[in-house]
């Protein structure tokens, strides 16, 4: 994973409410005496670093403020004070005319409701962002093409919005957000308005995406299944603060808080924990099953044939870099 911050929050408030803008202009924020000024913190005191080519899923209840806050990361909410950096720069400098360049070339959004245009075609509807920028017919209609394989429409082009289905019209999406060839690409909640099984259907397709990809996204639910499945990092939030931010088996393994612990107290650990915090050194000769050592234990679990002690664990260049017993997943298993 590239270690480099690709957007990075410091100490950003939202706050709502009449004189919201001149109680900060006074200085620091005095947490304890918003109710006194009238004023809500829907984003409170936000610091978090996202690094380039990592999936960061920001989740928490409703109303915790994790679709404020993402929204405050664009500006398409103007956040009250603090500082986003993008690439070193600072958005909240950044004049109007800068930021709809920004967010035109350089980031991507994918949102709950699909906001397809009804009356264009889905290679029209990929294809709109690119008219926005001014690209010649020829050459956005051939990159919408490209976006529409991409997410496995091929041969929908002509369809309009009302001929899909909930999951394709939200590939759809997907591939309209993409066809700008964002660095940044934002996603709330996109799968929460779908069926169970076309949600595991598009979580399967985003990873596969994310591997051909390599994108630096921010993702956005309230479903603790679906972020320890697709997330690198998790940053929980609650009343506008961020509780706790880590991998999903520092969450679920060694939580911050009582909040932090009720909140991730039924997710199996063989769900969470990879296969690489759990592997022995490697022994020459083994085994001969492999399994990468990022895959997690639920998954790996099944390889274990009848007679199968151990799998041997490989990098994601193939190397081997450790074994897998049997016992040991056993006992996370049983213990999950």
């Amino acid at each position: 994973m590239n270690t480099t911050a690709k957007l990075v929050c410091r100490s950003v408030w939202k706050l709502y409410g009449a004189g919201a803008e001149a109680y900060s202009a006074r200085g620091l924020i005095d947490p304890a005496g918003l109710d006194a000024a009238g004023l809500v913190g829907a984003v409170r005191d936000v610091n978090l670093e996202v690094r380039e080519g990592e999936i960061f899923v920001i989740m928490g209840l409703s109303g915790s403020g994790k679709s404020t806050l993402v929204r405050c990361l664009s500006r398409l909410v103007e956040p009250t004070a603090g500082e986003i950096l993008f690439n070193g720069e600072n958005l909240l400098a950044a004049d109007e005319r800068r930021m709809i360049e920004i967010r035109r070339h350089q980031m991507g959004m994918v949102f709950q409701h699909f906001a397809l245009l009804p009356h264009l075609s889905v290679l029209a509807n990929v294809a709109f962002p690119l008219e926005i920028q001014g690209v010649e017919r020829a050459r956005r209609e051939a990159r919408a093409r490209e976006m529409i394989d991409l997410v496995g429409l091929s041969g929908r082009e002509g369809a309009f919005p009302r001929e899909l289905s909930g999951g394709q019209q939200q590939r759809v999406g997907i591939a309209r957000s993409l066809a700008v060839e964002p660095e940044l690409w934002f996603l709330d909640e996109p799968f929460s308005a779908l069926d169970p099984l076309i949600r595991r259907e598009m979580q399967d397709e985003f990873l596969r995406l994310q591997s051909v990809l390599k994108k630096t996204i921010v993702f956005i639910t309230h479903d603790f299944d679906e972020a320890i499945r697709l997330a690198d990092r998790i940053a929980i939030m609650k009343d506008g603060a961020i509780v706790q931010a880590g991998t999903p088996e520092e969450l679920v393994l060694d939580p911050a808080d009582d909040y932090v612990a009720e909140f991730t107290r039924n997710v199996p650990k063989a769900k969470v924990i990879r296969v690489a915090a759990l592997m022995r050194p490697a022994a020459a000769g083994e085994a001969s099953i492999t399994v990468p050592a990022s895959v997690r234990i639920a998954d790996a679990a099944p390889l274990f044939e009848v007679g199968v002690a151990t799998l041997q664990v490989v990098d994601a260049d193939g190397a081997t870099v450790g074994t897998l017993h049997r016992d040991d997943v056993v006992d996370v298993l049983m213990r999950g």
